[in-house]
Formats: structure tokens, C-alpha cells, sequence
């Protein structure tokens, strides 16, 4: 298969015109570490970003920041923690993935509690079309509200629309210190009674998750259903949690680290996306569940793929950016996930 990694947004440009010219089929990506997510791509040429991978414009007194697509993640969460920011999404694949794949995935981990998802990070992007275009959409402004709807259809897009060349961010601060508390279980009720209780609180954790038995035996737990919260804020903030949660212990950070690995290491599946559905999920199912218990997303270790089933919209969508079917054949699919 033949490959191009173009180096300027231009460039990619000319290579998508090029192979929609030739009715060539394109296996669009960046390091393409997500395969597994949504299955490999069979195409005629192989297009990455890789190559794009400069930071255009920062301006960290305006918590904002442009960045080329292919700019490795933990590159660009390296330079932002040297001024203490961050882009709170907490990726897996944390080492390898490029920004433009996190966004076109639309991926987040255990803080989209608080911070939300890449549609709610993303002010402004650039992205090229198949007719050669470079479209703009949004900008350097976190109040501006122009053009966002077009950005937001290339999130979770899985590279079936568009290229994405540019990715503008607003940004958030580090918080002062941060802790992580455990709080164990014998039962996945009275984990998410735990739940309730705290997110009903003033307590505002900035991730709250939920391990069955499997996955907390796995993570070095006590092997019982875990609650696992993290949040952030000066010591009288976080003062306050140990007085409300009592019954809870401190433990390292870092455990998040193996938290946000947990579907590459375990190849596990999304199979819920509600609150009421997570105590059977949790109880039931045979292999290890971490839990977003905050926003109702669980996954599941061996749990089978789904084939996910387009919207119309996304089908008139794609007929739209890509009538032929050249861009990621299959992927158009994929933001069902």
C-alpha cells in the first residue's frame, strides 16, 4: 500500500484531491494506534498526518492554543504542563496517539466528568476536503461561536468526512494539587449509592469511577467493587473530602495513568451509556468493568464488538463530504462506538 505523510496542511490537501482524482480509497489517520477500536482500514493508499506536527499559535495567558494534527499527545500534554495547563482529556493510547486522532475519535477518559469531551476543548479547526479545499472553521476566541457546528461534525468522525490539519484548543489550568481516594464495596449497589451521594453533594470530583471485582484485583485493589475518585484544588478543597468522605483512603495518582490504559491493555468495549444500566454491568458481567460512574459510560473487558449501525444523518453527511466512499471505507460508521 502506498503511503504519503504530508508535511503543511497544503499538502494534504493535494493528496486527498489526488487520490479522489484517481478514485483511489484512503486510509486516513496518524499513528492509526486506534485500529482496534473500529477494525482496520483496507484502502489504496495510506494518508498521516504524522508529519504535521507544529504548534502554530499559544497563547497561555489566553488559555488557548493551536496545534497541527499529527503533534504527538503526550508531546502537546508535555508542553502545556511546562506553563501548568492542560487539555483534561486523558486519552488511551496516551504515548503514541496524535492530536488529530483524539479528536476525530473523540475519545476522553476518566475526567469527561468534569471537563467534558473534545467537542466541549475544540474552538476552532482547519481540516481538507477531497476537492483540495482547506476549510476553516471557528477560531482563536473561547466565546466564538461561528462555525462551530462544522467543527463538531469532524469530532468523532473517525476520518470519514475530512482531514483534520489544525486543532484549536481553550485550555485549562492545572488545579494546585491533586489527590485520589479509594472507597471500597461489597456490592456494585453500594458503590453507586456512593455514587449518588457524592455527585448530589458539593463535592465536585473532576473523575469517579467504578471497578467490578475483575478489574479491581487487576489494579492491585482489595479485589471488592472500587470507587475510585480524583479531584483537584488548593488543601482546604481538598480538605474538605476527607472530612465528607471519611470511609475513603488516599492513594497514588498515578493509578489513573493505568486507568487511562485499560482499553488498550484489555481490548475492552463501550457497551453502556446510561446510569440506571451500570449495577448490571458491574454485577454481571465475566470479565474486568472500569466504569465512568460520573457520566455513565462503562467498559467491558471481552465483551463482544457490536457493529454499529449509521444514523441517516451520518449517511447524508458522508454523501455529502465524500459521495464515492474514498475516506476510511467503513469508518463512516464509527462514531457509534
Amino acid at each position: 500500500m502506498e503511503g504519503l505523510k504530508p508535511a503543511t496542511e497544503q499538502e494534504l490537501a493535494e493528496a486527498l484531491a489526488g487520490c479522489a482524482a484517481a478514485q483511489r480509497t484512503i486510509r486516513l489517520g496518524g499513528n492509526f494506534t486506534k485500529d482496534s477500536l473500529a477494525g482496520p482500514v483496507a484502502a489504496d493508499v495510506t494518508v498521516s498526518t504524522c508529519a504535521m506536527r507544529r504548534v502554530l499559535q499559544y497563547e497561555p495567558r489566553d488559555l488557548t492554543i493551536s496545534v497541527e494534527a499529527g503533534m504527538p499527545w503526550a508531546e502537546f500534554s508535555e508542553l502545556l504542563a511546562a506553563n501548568r495547563q492542560m487539555v483534561p482529556l486523558d486519552p488511551p493510547w496516551f504515548d503514541s496517539c496524535t492530536v488529530g486522532g483524539v479528536v476525530a475519535t473523540n475519545i476522553s477518559g476518566p475526567r469527561r466528568r468534569l471537563y467534558g469531551t473534545a467537542r466541549d476543548l475544540v474552538i476552532g479547526m482547519r481540516f481538507a476536503t477531497l476537492d483540495g479545499s482547506v476549510v476553516q472553521t471557528g477560531g482563536m476566541v473561547v466565546k466564538n461561536v461561528a462555525g462551530l457546528d462544522m467543527a463538531k461534525l469532524l469530532i468523532g468522525s473517525w476520518g470519514a468526512l475530512a482531514a483534520i490539519a489544525v486543532v484549536n484548543f481553550k485550555l485549562n489550568p492545572m488545579p494546585p494539587e491533586t489527590r485520589t481516594w479509594a472507597m471500597e464495596f461489597d456490592s456494585a449497589a453500594a458503590a453507586i449509592e456512593a455514587r449518588d451521594r457524592i455527585l448530589q453533594s458539593v463535592l465536585q470530583p473532576a473523575a469517579i469511577d467504578i471497578l467490578n471485582p475483575a478489574a479491581a484485583g487487576g489494579f492491585e485493589l482489595s479485589g471488592r467493587f472500587t470507587l475510585l475518585l480524583q479531584a483537584g484544588g488548593s488543601p482546604a478543597v481538598l480538605e474538605r473530602y476527607n472530612r465528607a468522605l471519611p470511609e475513603a483512603r488516599a492513594i497514588d495518582c498515578a493509578i489513573w495513568n493505568r486507568i487511562r490504559e485499560f482499553v488498550p491493555r484489555t481490548g475492552a468495549r463501550r457497551v453502556v451509556s446510561a446510569h440506571s444500566n451500570l449495577r448490571d454491568v458491574l454485577e454481571k458481567a465475566e470479565g474486568e468493568v472500569v466504569a465512568r460512574a460520573g457520566s455513565g459510560v462503562a467498559y467491558v473487558a471481552g465483551a463482544p464488538a457490536a457493529a454499529p449501525q449509521p444514523s441517516e444523518i451520518m449517511k447524508k453527511v458522508k454523501d455529502l463530504f465524500d459521495p464515492e466512499g474514498l475516506l476510511n471505507p467503513g469508518r463512516a460508521n464509527a462514531a457509534a462506538l
